[in-house]
Order: structure tokens, then C-alpha cells, then sequence
């Protein structure tokens, strides 16, 4: 995709000087913050100036026509000597519009800008795709605009900053994403990609039957140097219930006839995962299939034989829902996430305490069955704005927990991409640590399977781009561990088209076509010494080092101060007393103060804990304040 910001816009001839200060500005309603702090530090390193609105200015730009509010935002640009304008909003597109809308009304009626006399030259507005084009067709005084899937470099070239400005260490940190995306582009471009062809997974016993595991299935895979698995989500919605369940069964039979997928991991409505048993009428679905009884679930297994299947865990009844996905498509692993989907995130009912509660009795249950755990834990700490050794710690807590409970199989899913702001050195650093303390936990009875993705968010709209970054953050998986052929050994594959619409089995076989293709040629580069072998990369090995420090003084600490750590009142504890930094949790703020007390910033494409000065504050101050706090 071509930068939202080049043809038809002013940015094709915008500069900016060193004699300009950004100042970066969203309403207080929105809380996404990562985004503008990575600009910010980006354009400072280019040793440009950058300011970001503080939380009264953010209050006041939601009501910039208000007369006090008015003269807060206007002192702000005055004092701080604002000339470029940074927009930010990541919520609803006809509010994004209308926000700016009434931003540019006040910057004109007050003659602020600079066709009226004013100082500010440039105005840039970042966005969802659909509030980038609103903005675009009602405020032509924009500038440019930014729809998130943009590079650093697009970035800088987007505010008129020539990106050869960047110091050599932080040109050095994006180089490495340049060259994965351009490895996507060309696996995408000469499209061999399309001649790749299904694995033959069978030839064990009890394959495609309801013996067969997920355990297995790789080890037979690995043995036979098949490749890995392959996970993708796959849920369907319509109006209608029955429709969307007929039309998730049709799409099974075609994954299945097609051999591309390996396991099929019903994406559930929010109806299905917090109201099976119950009256559904009059409630919103919440997008994915609504399967509504036990019979549906048995033909979610049947109908994509020879896949595994695996479905989300409850949200309500998590244990019971367990015991019906066991009994009915004798379900592959489960998924579960201790602190999340609950009254934390508004994604179901239950408290955190009792969350976590029925989440370790379904561990236990699922140690019971023989069945694997997969922790759904780091990302969500990151998307709340976590820093990185906090995502890191999670896992390990989960793990251990895991443990505890008695379950056999570990299967760490590590998300790439996420804040999307991370430099791949740092995706590289923080997996690698977090796979290494996990692995730690190993022994005969515990075992760990990685199972690496990419972002949530990571992906652009425009369908060639999302493409080529499939096959650049399959190149990023493979440089988790470059020297072993067997890892990883299950991909959870995204489709490239999630940022614009809903994978349907097309696209799902592409995209594991374009990473099975990307996988294997970036082996066969690395192998030729084309592409550099990360495996002792200097950056990535010292920030590894230093996560696994942060991350064992906060574990450390935790084993000393909190009673039985791993039973759901000590991963409660954990939680409240501010273990683990979550700045923008969106429910239950109240209730975890110690939670949300510290912030966080992107740092040289890291997440990091701050104080009020934006300078890092180690995990051993952090756990000295919490002691002396206790």
C-alpha cells in the first residue's frame, strides 16, 4: 500500500524543520497512547521536537468549541510553540470525523492556522481506515493521515522528515523489519507461493479419530519433518443463527477437503462462549458463530475430519463448557486466561476473583483429560498497555500455575506485533525470554510447544500489504529459535484479510500457502547466508538478557511476599497489589489500583515502565516502592 499520506494530500510537499515542534493531541475518551508515544520518540530521535498533550489538554480537545475548554487547548499550542498538529483517534469513525471537524472549527475561528496568520503549518490525523476517509472528504485542512500499518520510515516520510535523519542505532533496529517486509513482498510478488501443496499429516495411530492429540500430531510431524501445524480461527456470522451455523459446517467440509489446515479453532460468538444453556433471546451476538447445543459442537467435529478442532473457552461456565467441548469435539487444547474475559475486559460476567477460580479448576480438569493449556494471557496484558517484562512475567505465572494444577503440555502462544509499534529485535527478545523461562518448568512430567502469531492489529486493509507482512512476520517466527528445524512447531496462522474482513476458507488457505512458502524460503536464504542468522544478534541477545532479569526480580518478588502464589486468590493478589502493570485497563480500576498506577512508554521499539519524567524505571525500584508500600 502506498502511505495514506502521499498522492492527493500536502504532504507531498510538507517539510518539516528543526525549528517545528509536533505537538501529539487526542480526546481523553480515547486511551490508546502507544501509538502517539512511538511517534513522538521516533521524531525526537531524528532529533526533531515533540510534545504530547497532557491529560487536561486531551480532556479539552473532546470539546474544543467550549469556551474554557477552547482556552486550555490554545494556551497548550502557545506554550509549548506548537506548529504541527498530531491528531489521534482510534475509536468510532463517525466520532474520529466529527472530533476533527470541530478541532480545525476551532483552530480557524481562533486564526491559528497558518493560512490565517497563525503558527501551525500542518495538521495529521491517525485513525481507523474508515475515520482516515471521513476525515479526508469533510476536512481537506488535513495534511496527511495515518491508518496504523505504516513503517517507521513511511512514517517519517509521511511528516516531511527524511528518514536517513534517524541515528544509526535506531536505523539499525527498523532494519531488520525493512527486510522482513521486503522478503514478504517478494515471496508475494513472484507468486510460488501459489504452488504450494497440503502436508500428508496421517500415519500414526488413531489419526483424524477421537484417539488421535494434538501432542501426536506433532510429534509425528516433527519426525517426519512435515512442517508445522497449522491453527487458524474460523467462525462465520449472520442474522440469522441457523445460517451462520450451516454456513461455519459448509466451510469446515471445504478446510478439510482442501488439506491445508490442521486445526480448525471455532470462533465462538460471544453468545455461545457467556450464555450456552441460557435464553439468548434479545441478545446482541457479538460477531463469530453462535453455536447454541451440544449436537452443533458434535458436528463441528465431524465435519472437518481429519482436523483437530478446538473452540474458545466460556466466559460464564468455564469449566462446564469445558466438560461439553470434551465430549463433543473431543477438543484439541484449551485456552484459558486466568485475569481476562471477564469484568476486567467486559467480556464476561464473573469477577476477577472467581474468574480465576473456574480457570484453575479447568486446568485441573484438563490435566485430568490429558489435554494441553494454552495460557491466552501475555497479549492481553500488552494490549492494555503492559510493558514488556510484564508480558513476560504473565506467561510464566500461568505456566506455573499450569503446573500446579497437573497439566502435562504447555502450548506457549506467543503474538508478534503487539503494541504494533514493537521492532521485531524487541519481538525476537521478549519471546526468546519468555520461552526460556517457561521452558525452565520442563521436566518429564511438563512439557512446552511454542506456538507463535502475528498481531492483532498488526495487519494492513490494503489486502497486498497484509499479504507481504504474512510473510514477513512468518520470517520473524522462524528467527524465535533460526537453528532448530522443529520449532515452531505449531503456527497460529492470521488472515491476511482480518484487518478488512472475515477469513473465509479462500483466504485461510492462502495464508497458510504464504506461510508455509515464506517458512521454507527464508530457511533456504538463511541457509545460503542471504539473510543474517539473528541467532546471536547483539541487540536482540542484551535485550533478551535484560528482560529475563526484569522478569525474574518481579517472580522473585512475588514468590516472597504473596501466600500459595498459583491458587486463584494468589494470582488475585498478584494482580491488585501491582505486579502487573496494566496503565489502560478498561474495567475494574478501582478494584486493582496498584494495577494501574504505573506507566508505560514506547522505547526504541520496546515497552517499558516510567515515572512522570518518561525515563524507565527498573523491576527491582519498582518492587522497593510496592515493599515499602505494603
Amino acid at each position: 500500500m502506498t502511505p495514506a499520506g502521499i498522492p492527493g494530500d500536502r504532504a507531498m510537499t510538507f517539510r518539516m524543520t528543526k525549528t517545528d515542534n509536533l505537538g501529539l493531541l487526542r480526546p481523553a475518551v480515547d486511551a490508546h497512547t502507544l501509538g502517539l508515544d512511538s511517534v513522538a520518540q521516533l521524531v525526537r530521535e531524528c532529533g526533531f521536537r515533540a510534545v504530547a498533550a497532557d491529560a487536561a489538554v486531551c480532556e479539552a480537545a473532546g470539546r474544543p468549541l467550549d469556551e474554557s475548554s477552547g482556552r486550555v487547548l490554545e494556551d497548550w499550542l502557545a506554550r509549548n510553540g506548537i506548529t504541527v498538529l498530531g491528531l489521534s483517534y482510534r475509536l468510532s469513525p463517525g466520532d474520529g470525523a466529527a472530533m476533527v471537524e470541530a478541532l480545525v472549527a476551532f483552530l480557524k475561528r481562533r486564526h491559528l492556522l497558518g493560512e490565517s496568520g497563525g503558527g501551525i503549518r500542518g495538521i495529521f490525523f491517525a485513525g481507523l481506515p474508515e475515520t482516515c476517509r471521513l476525515v479526508r472528504a469533510r476536512s481537506p485542512e488535513i495534511t496527511a493521515v495515518f491508518q496504523g500499518d505504516e513503517t517507521p520510515p513511511e512514517t517519517l516520510r509521511i511528516l516531511g522528515i527524511d528518514p536517513a535523519a534517524l541515528p544509526r542505532a535506531a536505523s539499525e533496529g527498523i532494519a531488520y523489519d525493512q527486510s522482513l517486509l521486503a522478503f514478504g513482498r517478494r515471496i508475494v510478488g513472484d507468486g510460488g507461493y501459489l504452488g504450494e501443496r497440503p502436508r500428508d499429516r496421517g500415519g500414526y495411530p488413531g489419526y483424524g479419530t477421537r484417539s488421535d492429540t494434538v501432542i501426536a500430531r506433532v510429534r509425528h510431524s516433527v519426525g517426519k519433518g512435515l512442517g508445522p501445524l497449522y491453527r487458524a480461527p474460523v467462525g462465520p456470522y449472520l442474522p440469522d443463527r441457523g445460517e451462520a451455523v450451516n454456513l461455519f459446517l459448509q466451510w469446515a467440509r471445504e478446510l478439510a477437503a482442501a488439506g491445508f489446515l490442521d486445526i480448525l479453532s471455532i470462533g465462538t460468538s460471544q453468545l455461545t462462549q457467556s450464555e450456552f444453556g441460557r435464553d439468548w433471546d434479545g441478545l446482541p451476538n457479538g460477531g463469530g458463530v453462535p453455536l447454541g447445543t451440544p449436537a452443533e459442537f458434535a458436528a463441528a467435529w465431524d465435519c472437518p475430519r481429519p482436523m483437530l478442532v478446538r473452540a474458545y473457552a466460556g466466559t460464564r461456565d468455564v469449566h462446564g463448557l469445558a466438560r461439553m467441548y470434551e465430549e463433543t469435539i473431543s477438543i484439541a487444547w484449551h485456552a484459558l486466561s486466568l485475569w481476562w474475559f471477564c469484568l476486567t475486559d467486559g467480556r464476561g460476567p464473573n469477577s476477577v476473583r472467581e474468574n480465576l477460580r473456574q480457570h484453575l479448576e479447568t486446568m485441573a480438569f484438563a490435566a485430568s483429560t490429558g489435554k494441553p493449556v494454552e495460557p491466552n494471557v501475555p497479549h492481553h496484558f500488552a494490549f492494555r498497555g503492559a510493558d514488556d517484562a510484564t508480558c513476560v512475567v504473565s506467561a510464566v505465572l500461568a505456566a506455573r500455575a499450569a503446573k500446579a494444577a497437573g497439566v502435562r503440555w504447555l502450548i506457549l502462544q506467543i503474538m508478534l506485533n503487539t503494541p504494533r509499534s514493537t521492532w521485531g529485535i524487541q519481538d525476537l527478545a521478549k519471546s526468546r525470554a519468555m520461552l526460556r523461562l517457561v521452558r525452565e518448568l520442563e521436566d518429564r512430567r511438563f512439557g512446552v510447544i511454542l506456538q507463535p502469531r502475528g498481531g492483532l492489529d498488526f495487519f494492513s486493509t490494503d489486502l497486498d500489504r497484509a499479504r507481504a507482512q504474512l510473510a514477513a512476520v512468518t520470517a520473524l517466527m522462524d528467527d524465535i529459535e533460526p537453528r532448530n528445524p522443529s520449532s515452531p512447531p505449531i503456527v497460529h496462522v492470521v488472515g491476511y484479510s482480518e484487518a478488512s474482513h472475515l477469513a473465509d476458507p479462500r483466504v485461510i488457505n492462502e495464508s497458510i500457502r504464504i506461510t508455509s512458502r515464506a517458512l521454507a524460503e527464508y530457511r533456504r536464504l538463511r541457509a545460503a547466508g542471504q539473510v543474517a542468522d539473528m541467532s546471536d544478534h547483539a541487540e536482540t541477545e542484551a535485550r533478551t538478557a535484560e528482560l529475563l532479569a526484569e522478569a525474574r526480580t518481579v517472580l522473585a518478588a512475588v514468590e516472597s511476599s504473596i501466600p500459595r502464589p498459583y491458587s486463584a486468590e494468589g494470582l488475585y493478589r498478584i494482580f491488585r497489589e501491582g505486579f502487573l502493570p496494566v496503565p489502560r485497563l478498561y474495567g475494574c480500576r478501582e478494584e486493582f489500583p496498584g494495577a494501574v498506577q504505573w506507566e508505560t512508554r514506547t522505547i526504541r521499539g520496546s515497552v517499558k515502565v516510567v515515572d512522570a519524567a518518561g525515563l524507565p524505571v527498573s523491576a527491582a525500584e519498582r518492587m522497593s516502592r510496592m515493599a515499602g508500600g505494603r
